[in-house]
């Protein structure tokens, strides 16, 4: 028991960042933090030690977030998860507006893994170690594909305000 609770401490936070990147909510991240923790104490057994126990907990944690969406039928980000910047006028405000949900589409078209390392590192706050260990992958891959989405991200936007 006292290994389950090293575990809990030592990734909980992971965990729970790794959520609140997919679902933009700290309520369910955390929700669904402590779903993964309760699977993962059932599917200890399992843990063959082949991965990191990270990669294994947001294994677990991406299951639980799918089934959550598969129940909801609905696992989009919308323009009301993203938090207002202060703005001082009506003008900026319809601006902002305006450049998120561009932002959003072009994340949104993003093919995989792209979408999903761009949601993590930006929403989620997450290092791309951390990415790496999650999506099982190394750190330089979460680099490299970070940075491609991103290029994808400036190209798309730029074209469209052609």
């Amino acid at each position: 028991m006292a290994d389950l609770e090293a575990i809990y401490r030592r990734h909980a936070d992971t965990v729970y960042r790794f959520l609140l990147a997919k679902t933009g909510s700290r309520d369910l991240a955390e929700e669904l933090t402590q779903e993964t923790f309760f699977r993962a104490v059932g599917a200890i057994n399992r843990f063959d030690g082949n991965c990191r126990v990270t990669t294994w907990l947001c294994g677990i944690a991406r299951n639980v977030l799918y089934g959550y969406f598969r129940s909801r039928k609905s696992g989009d980000v919308s323009l009301d998860d993203i938090p207002e910047p202060a703005v001082s006028s009506a003008e900026e405000t319809v601006i902002g507006k305006i450049e998120k949900e561009r932002t959003l589409e072009a994340i949104r078209a993003l093919p995989e893994p792209g979408r999903e390392i761009l949601t993590l590192r930006l929403s989620g706050g997450l290092s791309f170690r951390q990415i790496g260990e999650a999506l099982g992958q190394t750190e330089n891959w979460a680099r490299v594909n970070f940075y491609r989405a991103k290029q994808k991200i400036i190209k798309e936007i730029g074209e469209n305000e052609r």
